[in-house]
């Protein structure tokens, strides 16, 4: 046990943080926000309370904290590659997207926990995680030649972008709970349903 203690004493400063972060996506994922104590991370991590708080003043910017870094990545898989058209790479784009769900649960869900936290600071991380997923999404669907004339500036595409996004979603979530169908299955169920509201 020392010595297990001892190789956490020696974890760099960005380590830790991602450790303490680890800690906070798995309990926020079981349990709503005002039933996790700063004291379960702490003493899970095997750190003091007080080394917990220098990293993160307050359980709010904690939680922040877990949801920024799980926007950032998932921001990171559905970034969108200049010049391929949007059909050849939603499915790619969805599978990696799956993956990261599936491997990254706990971050997953913490992540959309967020929205029902009752503390606005965290609600308007949340909120500015997924406007940016939809910006990038129209970005791409603006840039590509199929999508990009018939639809530019109309704003139903924006809606239509934002409910493929809660549909997604809901879906993960599900497929996170009872993964029923293959991880191809709920891949083509999302390409389909952002194809299906996009064709003219």
């Amino acid at each position: 046990m020392a010595a297990n203690q001892g190789a956490r004493r020696r974890l760099s400063t960005e380590e830790r943080r991602e450790q303490l972060l680890s800690v906070g996506a798995r309990l926020f994922s079981e349990s709503p926000y005002d039933d996790v104590w700063i004291e379960q991370v702490a003493e899970i991590a095997g750190v003091s309370r007080g080394l917990l708080y220098h990293y993160f003043p307050t359980k709010r910017d904690f939680f922040a904290a877990v949801v920024e870094r799980e926007s950032e990545r998932m921001l990171r898989m559905t970034a969108a590659v200049p010049g391929i058209p949007v059909r050849e790479q939603l499915a790619a784009g969805l599978d990696t997207f799956l993956e990261y769900v599936r491997d990254h649960a706990h971050g997953y869900r913490a992540f959309h926990r967020a929205d029902a936290a009752g503390d606005q600071a965290v609600r308007q991380v949340y909120q500015r995680a997924l406007a940016a997923q939809e910006r990038q999404i129209l970005a791409a669907l603006a840039a590509d030649p199929e999508f990009g004339p018939a639809f530019e500036g109309r704003p139903e595409v924006r809606l239509a972008v934002r409910g493929w996004l809660a549909f997604t979603t809901a879906v993960c979530l599900e497929w996170l709970r009872d993964a029923e169908l293959s991880r191809e299955q709920v891949r083509e169920l999302c390409a389909r349903a952002l194809l299906g509201v996009l064709t003219p």
